[in-house]
């Protein structure tokens, strides 16, 4: 690292959990983030503020007016260009030695595998149950963890799922989605606006952690937080044997 570096991550340095060592690995990381939307927003911010090298970024959506309550990472002039573009001027604004990777395209069952496979951890921050399910399997067909969390209302949740070191994957904690009409999107039931970085944030916190080595990241374990009454839980998570996904691992 040069002095100009060295200076912009003396906070992490002086922490014992990181120091000069663990702002290297997180230098040398590639990290892909799987929507650059209300919970992609602030994971990028964050990653990228950290130093993490390497930021791959997926979104195939532009930037709407609506998106702007949550989605902090984009500004009301970008109003109309691709969230990746949006996303990699922010990214460049905030630190320069940051490259990113665009994937302006929809995650699907054919481009999946070559989108994952060059990153070293992948964070899920999509709105809809296809993706979340197409990921998991990715991941767990590649050996890669995953950071997945979710939002609705006032509530959020997030958990590490890395079956190649013995935690469930996605799919053993949710075998199944939901029925219509018991998880509508963001769009159907609204979102507390600031929810968005304080999940974001938390999954930006767990990859830096799992990187680095610091700390007890929420591998065998799900966090859920509700904003509406200030009430923060965790649970514990254990893998299913008879998992279709990573029943075999």
């Amino acid at each position: 690292m040069d002095p100009g570096e060295i200076e912009r991550y003396a906070r992490h340095i002086v922490l014992r959990e990181i120091g000069g060592p663990g702002q290297q690995k997180l230098r040398n990381a590639r990290v892909l983030v799987i929507g650059a939307g209300g919970l992609g927003s602030p994971v990028l911010m964050y990653l990228a503020a950290a130093g993490v090298g390497t930021l791959g970024i997926v979104d195939d959506d532009t930037v709407s007016l609506s998106n702007l309550q949550r989605q902090v990472l984009h500004s009301t002039e970008n109003v109309g260009i691709p969230k990746t573009d949006s996303a990699a001027q922010a990214i460049a604004a905030i630190n320069p030695h940051v490259a990113t990777d665009l994937h302006g395209i929809r995650l699907s069952g054919e481009n999946a595998a070559g989108l994952v496979e060059p990153y070293d951890l992948i964070l899920d921050g999509s709105d809809n149950f296809d993706t979340r399910y197409l990921v998991n399997r990715t991941c767990v067909a590649l050996g890669k963890p995953l950071i997945s969390a979710a939002m609705s209302q006032w509530e959020g949740q997030i958990s590490l799922y890395d079956p190649a070191n013995g935690s469930p994957c996605y799919e053993c904690v949710f075998p199944e989605r939901p029925a219509a009409g018991l998880a509508p999107s963001c769009a159907e039931a609204g979102v507390m606006g600031a929810l968005a970085g304080i999940m974001g944030s938390m999954m930006a916190g767990e990859a830096i952690k799992h990187i680095t080595g610091a700390g007890e990241t929420l591998r065998n374990k799900m966090l859920i937080f509700d904003a509406l009454y200030g009430d923060c839980r965790k649970m514990g998570l254990q893998k299913r044997q008879d998992c279709p996904v990573c029943g075999n691992l």
